[in-house]
């Protein structure tokens, strides 16, 4: 027996509670730094209305990014009225601020915890549009998903 159709939207605000924990954790990470062993994994679409990534990225991502908050990011802010958080990383060596709408959120995972949580886009958000950066040709695009991680980037201790 399926259940009718409902005129309250639970799932709606559900999704948003949920978002919140992760958009929390966003703010403590601004706020305190991230703790110990503590780090995020933070999936988003990249072709969300409102999400802000250079053009590379874009290109190398056209729908979906993981990426890794560690050791080395800067600048994370998180804008509960504009409802995005922005952070700076480097990809490959480079420098990059992204800004990403909290309604493009998929996944938050903070391993250390144990924790994680996976959301769907949020639909409803207004189309705003957004131009890339300009930048020469990006690589051929992968073909499977991959995890951004900054690992590969750091200078190894001896």
């Amino acid at each position: 027996m399926s259940n009718p159709e409902s005129q309250i939207p639970y799932e709606s605000w559900a999704a948003r509670a949920l978002r919140g924990v992760a958009i929390d954790a966003l703010e403590f990470a601004a706020r305190e730094g991230l703790p110990g062993e503590h780090h995020f994994y933070i999936s988003f679409r990249t072709d969300h209305p409102g999400t802000q990534i250079p053009a590379h990225l874009k290109a190398r991502y056209p729908n979906e990014m993981t990426i890794v908050l560690q050791h080395r990011f800067w600048d994370l802010m998180v804008d509960r009225t504009a409802e995005r958080f922005s952070v700076g990383l480097s990809f490959s060596g480079v420098p990059s601020m992204l800004s990403v709408p909290f309604g493009a959120l998929t996944a938050f995972q903070d391993p250390q915890a144990n924790f994680g949580l996976r959301f769907e886009p949020d639909a409803t958000e207004p189309v705003e549009p957004v131009e890339a950066e300009p930048e020469p040709p990006p690589p051929a695009p992968n073909e499977t998903p991959q995890v951004v991680s900054l690992d590969a980037f750091r200078r190894k201790r001896d």
